[in-house]
């Protein structure tokens, strides 16, 4: 062991916007510090607080260390340890058995536990397409606004994160941007300092409300009745850039008769504001440029989220924002990115074969589906890394009872035993970040990174690609790219503009995209302007919720408070639930409720309550707040089950119906009560 320190370059690999690059400092071969790159323009120096203690999260005590296979009931968390060489061969060998009857019994669940094109998209996708498994649909988490955004601008395109400094107004809607997109964060503060109006938009009275001039707590669901009730203002005040709109838009014609038909008294009644908090927001963002919206996945989580994305994207171009740099909006950058997926994923190892596509935001409903000619097969097998499904999908009381199934075969690749890994038949050791090659790309700027390893894997884990190699050649595929090195894919994943070489010398790369990339349409459309009227979605419109007071009122009477469960701003999703210093801080799970609905239900501050409905209920701490408005409580998420008073989690009561665009879950259109722990309903 030499007596030396040395410092690696590497990127934060969590679903965040931000896409950290990172400084790792490494003393005698042990990772002793991380801390933001001060040279990389979006990072500048700075880290969250949750990767600020990714050493304490490699080097935590739960890590899993070696491959382990079940010896107890699925759940009870009961393994025993076994080499690689047993646990390997007997997973091969039973995905064998399973394939020779319909490999589309087997089943890849993943999402974005590295967001890495390595250990997230390359290996793992080679070795199913060769297998024929069924194909996932990846959705949890954005599918909805993602699929909006490219529908109307062409790809996940936007403005550039650093220009938002300039911006003389800021609407930062659905993103609590101090807990989930700091380097945002501190480019709209320097536009503050420089005089800009920030206004928040966000039915909880976040962390960035707080520090913004204004807050504007409307309804869950209902953005896309305020985005109509806004344009109707633009139009009546002929607050638009007729020029633009006649250039670079095309079926603004329709839309402009849709939204005179939602004046501010309507979209306040929906929305649960004040007609005045309609007009002056459409005034605000009718007189003042440049104008910039950030735009959060947090809002595109209901029924009509996709419509709602469509109608905020779509405000940008009414006023002209783009013709400026510092004005647009910016929901996801990642379309910018020429990535090869064909070349990391090898779809054509399919050869003929069409494998059907299971949704991973039904996965409760997939496990208990016992096949048909609709479905396909019944699931026999379930390889799960980069998620935690038993945790983070929705409508947990019939994912836990999937899992359970004693004829599920069940591997996790994982780095601790998480509620899903306690459901596993074998759970494999998977690196962390400071322990694997990587490349990286953003959805919050424009720049690609490199991961370089830091230190050695710990115990016997391993990066998920060199297991799913493994798998590969233990299954007999003999196909040349299942023997890819992790540099050889690394240096594949990008079609122009980005070189490995270049990422390997200085860190990461920016794209060379113009200052103010749709100041002339240029969006990524066939005709190279803003779809309004889209060939598969039509004219956007508010699409209420399937749980409201309004859309389902008799549902409402027995459950009366809308829920939504935005992360606990020192949590990833689950990620970092384990970290003890960062839970300290979180303390329990806890729902805020409003004083009044609180007084309504006999409950006191830090009470332990029932949340529930239909689906089920969970056990937490209620905190009266003045983050809930009335009506609507704030269930923080997502703890581990394992972890709650009783075993369960805020997901004990979401549902599995999906959203208008992109099939994703509505996680934040619900419905339930909250009453005092040991009560009756």
């Amino acid at each position: 062991m030499n007596d030396s320190v040395t410092f690696v370059r590497a990127a934060c690999p969590h679903d965040c916007p931000d896409t950290c690059a990172i400084r790792v400092t490494v003393h005698d071969g042990r990772a002793i510090k991380v801390q933001g790159d001060p040279d990389h323009p979006p990072t500048h120096g700075a880290l969250c607080t949750k990767v600020s203690r990714y050493p304490e999260r490699t080097y935590h005590a739960g890590r899993v260390l070696h491959p382990m296979r079940r010896s107890g009931p699925k759940g009870s968390g009961r393994f025993v340890r076994v080499t690689w060489d047993e646990a390997l061969d007997d997973i091969a060998a039973r995905l064998a058995d399973i394939a020779s009857r319909d490999p589309q019994a087997v089943v890849p669940y993943s999402y974005a536990g590295t967001m890495g094109l390595l250990q997230g998209e390359s290996m793992d996708r080679r070795f199913f397409h060769k297998l024929g498994a069924s194909l996932l649909d990846r959705t949890i988490c954005s599918s909805a606004g993602g699929e909006a955004l490219a529908a109307t601008y062409g790809a996940k395109i936007g403005m550039h994160l650093e220009h938002y400094a300039e911006s003389r107004l800021i609407v930062i809607w659905g993103s609590n941007s101090i807990a989930s997109n700091l380097h945002f964060w501190t480019f709209a503060q320097a536009a503050k300092r420089n005089g800009a109006k920030l206004i928040c938009i966000d039915p909880r009275r976040t962390e960035t409300a707080d520090k913004c001039h204004q807050h504007i707590g409307l309804l869950p669901g209902t953005d896309g009745a305020l985005a109509l009730g806004v344009m109707h203002e633009l139009i009546v005040n002929d607050w638009l850039d007729h020029d633009y709109i006649e250039r670079y838009t095309e079926g603004w014609a329709l839309l402009r008769e849709r939204a005179l038909q939602w004046p501010p008294e309507r979209a306040a009644q929906v929305c649960g504001i004040t007609p005045d908090e309609v007009r002056g927001l459409a005034r605000d963002y009718g007189t003042s440029s440049p104008a910039a919206i950030r735009l959060n996945y947090g809002m595109q989580r209901a029924r009509g989220g996709g419509n709602a994305v469509r109608l905020v994207a779509i405000l940008p171009c009414l006023v002209g924002a783009w013709r400026h740099r510092a004005g647009g909006l910016l929901l996801s950058s990642s379309g910018w990115f020429p990535v090869d997926r064909a070349a990391l994923q090898r779809p054509d190892l399919l050869g003929e074969r069409r494998p059907r596509t299971i949704n991973m935001s039904t996965i409760g409903d997939a496990l208990l589906n016992e096949g048909s000619p609709e479905f396909g097969p019944k699931i026999e097998a379930l390889v799960v890394y980069n998620s935690n499904p038993v945790a983070v999908a929705p409508e947990s009381p019939k994912v836990v009872k999937g899992f359970c199934r004693e004829d599920l075969f069940t591997v996790v690749l994982e780095q601790f035993m998480t509620d899903t890994a306690d459901h596993a038949d074998y759970v494999l050791p998977a690196t962390t970040q400071l322990e694997h090659l990587d490349v990286h790309t953003s959805y919050g700027h424009r720049y690609a990174l490199i991961n370089e390893p830091a230190i050695a894997p710990l115990g016997e884990a391993k990066p998920n690609t060199g297991i799913f190699r493994e798998l590969a050649q233990r299954m007999g595929f003999d196909d040349a790219c299942l023997r890819d090195t992790d540099e050889q894919m690394a240096r594949s994943a990008f079609i122009r503009d980005v070189s490995f070489d270049a990422l390997r010398a200085d860190g990461w790369v920016a794209l060379p995209l113009p200052e103010a990339p749709l100041a002339e349409g240029g969006f990524r459309t066939p005709s190279g302007k803003c779809v309004i009227d889209s060939p598969q979605f039509g004219v956007p419109d508010y699409v209420p919720n399937y749980e409201s007071a309004a859309s389902s009122p008799q549902l409402a009477r027995r459950y009366p408070l809308a829920m939504i469960s935005p992360p606990a701003r020192n949590f990833l999703n689950s990620t970092f639930v384990n970290v003890q210093s960062l839970r300290d801080i979180e303390g329990e799970p806890l729902v805020e409720i409003h004083e009044t609905d609180a007084l309504a239900r006999g409950i006191v501050d830090g009470q332990a309550v029932r949340v529930f409905n239909d689906r089920g209920e969970y056990v937490c701490k209620a905190v009266l707040s003045k983050r809930a408005r009335p009506g609507v409580v704030n269930g923080l998420g997502v703890w581990w089950r394992k972890l709650g008073p009783t075993g369960t989690n805020v997901n004990e009561v979401t549902h599995q119906r999906l959203t208008d665009i992109g099939r994703a879950p509505s996680f934040y259109d619900c419905l339930v009560d909250v009453r005092p722990a040991g009560t009756a309903s």
